[in-house]
């Protein structure tokens, strides 16, 4: 069973993940936390590659003074500085992997990289901010609809376009990257986003493995901007897909590094199967929305009812509970019907 995200020590420093440093995880690889503002999650885990040329990092962090001067002071401890980063491999667009990375490259000069799966997000944030408040449309089809009244009452605040520019190169499909001396395979992982990439390094037995394997809880699922169809079984096809490669040392995002990727891919497997299993269940007592079916399920690992969470939780809840609901669908074990205001699910009777 993993730790908790909130008491979770990294083997490589001996202290929690989170703490403040620039902790050497293998022969010239560095992983320097950054601080988040947000309560759940405390740090994003940067990833520093040193190579013959300068600096390769996983992921950037996200474009908040706090961030840049912890990079910088985990950058001096190992004896370099911003103008020595040459690239930046960002695993997927989000701001607290991709934003930073977008202000650096700009500033010195230094190579962005990001899937092209997440270009539509990007293009979005660039041209019609507006899709930016539609969350509280997506929660409304999911039957949340007081939850999208709060949504819609409480927008972000327009993106800094700065922070927001788009990539010098984008991937596109399963790639080899000749990156800081060493052959990384780029693969491509759709699920948290559309665009999301790993990297593994085989040589090594190092997976940098952004947000899609995290050792110590799961990502969001069903929450872009940009929405697909059936993100969990696009999520899981990917961690299928990462499971198929060779069990490899395990450099998370979020949360302290761990031994082994396949033990971790396995328990998310399970986890989701079993929440799909709670989904189904609840349908039984008839045709429901997402909103309906989250309310039957414990979220976090208290398993807290959604009535006790936060506007913010309660949405990414329901949206995850409305993914789950989608590839049951699309699994044959329950319908879909589009209704004036939401979309509800039932049970496909056995044969």
């Amino acid at each position: 069973m993993s730790q908790s995200t909130a008491t979770a020590i990294s083997p490589d420093s001996g202290e929690h993940w989170s703490a403040p440093g620039a902790w050497t995880v293998a022969e010239g690889i560095h992983r320097i936390p950054l601080p988040l503002p947000m309560d759940g999650l405390k740090a994003v885990n940067i990833y520093v590659l040193e190579g013959a040329d300068g600096l390769s990092l996983v992921d950037g962090g996200w474009a908040i003074t706090e961030a840049r001067e912890a990079l910088s002071a985990g950058l001096k401890k190992i004896g370099f500085e911003f103008g020595d980063i040459r690239r930046f491999l960002v695993t997927h667009v989000h701001r607290d992997h991709y934003t930073l990375a977008s202000v650096l490259g700009e500033e010195y000069g230094a190579e962005v990289l990001l899937g092209a799966g997440d270009r539509p997000t990007l293009e979005l944030t660039n041209g019609d901010l507006d899709g930016w408040v539609s969350t509280d449309r997506l929660l409304a089809h999911a039957g949340a609809h007081e939850l999208a009244a709060e949504w819609a009452a409480n927008p972000p605040p327009a993106p800094d376009l700065s922070h927001w520019r788009m990539p010098d190169e984008w991937l596109s499909g399963d790639v080899r990257l000749s990156v800081a001396g060493r052959d990384l395979d780029a693969v491509h992982t759709p699920g948290h986003t559309q665009g999301h990439y790993v990297y593994a390094d085989p040589a090594a037995s190092i997976l940098f493995a952004g947000d899609h394997v995290l050792p110590t809880i799961t990502p969001s699922i069903g929450f872009e901007p940009v929405p697909v169809i059936n993100p969990l079984g696009d999520f899981m096809a990917s961690l299928t897909k990462v499971r198929s490669m060779p069990d490899l040392r395990l450099l998370p995002a979020h949360g302290p590094v761990a031994a082994s990727s396949h033990d971790r891919v396995d328990e998310l497997l399970a986890h989701h199967e079993d929440r799909l299993a709670q989904c189904l269940a609840s349908l039984r007592s008839g045709r429901r929305s997402a909103l309906e079916v989250a309310g039957d399920l414990g979220w976090t690992r208290h398993e807290r009812a959604l009535a006790s969470l936060d506007f913010f939780n309660a949405g990414l809840a329901v949206m995850e509970t409305k993914a789950h609901l989608e590839l049951l669908a699309a699994r044959g074990q329950a319908t879909r019907e589009e209704t004036e205001s939401s979309v509800l699910f039932a049970p496909v009777a056995p044969a």
